[in-house]
């Protein structure tokens, strides 16, 4: 397929990373992610905001994702400009200069019993 397919401007509403979990890390480390795949012949570089309920949005984080290639992301991996903190709630806003498809996952761990969800973002069809 040499299509682009997606969106180059997408919302995640929700947003918690736990502070624990059960289980050995790095495959059982509470976490959200973003699952971001670039179909078309182009890089796509990618923008991200975290925007919270009590201060000012941080971002953005930068990161590329080769032509035709998916890239999982884990929240509690950005660094740059800062952590996200743990144990509080956000929201995100993704941006990127090639349309793209972006799923959102978590994987809650503090049981025993873990619990994974995963949605299909937001995309935005109008200029933000």
């Amino acid at each position: 397929m040499e299509q682009a397919i997606g969106h180059k401007v997408w919302a995640i509403a929700e947003g918690f990373i736990p502070s624990y979990g059960n289980g050995p890390a790095p495959q059982f480390t509470s976490h959200e992610a973003a699952c971001i795949l670039n179909a078309s012949a182009q890089d796509a570089n990618v923008k991200l905001w975290i925007y919270f309920s009590d201060r000012d949005p941080i971002g953005p984080y930068k990161f590329l994702v080769p032509a035709k290639r998916t890239k999982h992301l884990r929240f509690n991996d950005l660094h740059e400009p800062e952590a996200i903190p743990l144990d509080t709630d956000y929201a995100s806003l993704i941006e990127s200069d090639v349309p793209i498809v972006v799923q959102h996952t978590r994987l809650d761990s503090r049981q025993a019993e873990n619990a994974l969800i995963s949605t299909i973002a937001f995309p935005v069809t109008s200029s933000v």
